[in-house]
């Protein structure tokens, strides 16, 4: 039964980091992406007289990379407390067991780092898809 218990929790393990992984690709790519449509978007409305229509297809952009990059933030810190509580079943039946000495308690704050890089990574992509279409609709419209 205990071989069975540990399968599960490292199947879970592997589970919310395939989570964590398509919430992570997807924020950047997302950032991505719409760094370049608001860039485009932002030069449109520097040269047409129809800047309220590009203001607002811009607004929207920058709502829905605010939210999807929340959602993204929020997903990896509902993965982050998972695998804590995972990690800490995994080394409490390997203490029970006493073979607790081959996994390195160290590797749990490590994971903890990583998603803090992880969060870093997005939040950054996410001002940079926001300020920098701003900076080229203003320093433009002149």
């Amino acid at each position: 039964m205990l071989g069975q218990v540990h399968d599960h929790v490292v199947s879970e393990l592997g589970e919310s980091s395939r989570t964590d992984t398509i919430f992570v690709l997807t924020a950047i790519v997302f950032n991505l992406i719409v760094l370049g449509i608001n860039s485009a978007v932002s030069i449109g409305a520097t040269e047409e007289e129809a800047t309220a229509r590009y203001d607002l297809i811009l607004a929207v952009f920058i709502a829905l990379t605010v939210l999807l990059n929340i959602i993204a933030v929020v997903a990896l810190t509902l993965g982050r407390r998972t695998r804590r509580i995972l990690l800490g079943g995994l080394v409490a039946m390997y203490r029970d067991n006493e073979v607790a000495k081959y996994y390195d308690p160290s590797l749990m704050s490590n994971y903890g780092v990583r998603y803090l890089l992880f969060t870093g990574v997005i939040a950054t992509l996410a001002i940079t898809a926001i300020i920098v279409p701003f900076i080229i609709r203003f320093t433009n419209a002149v």
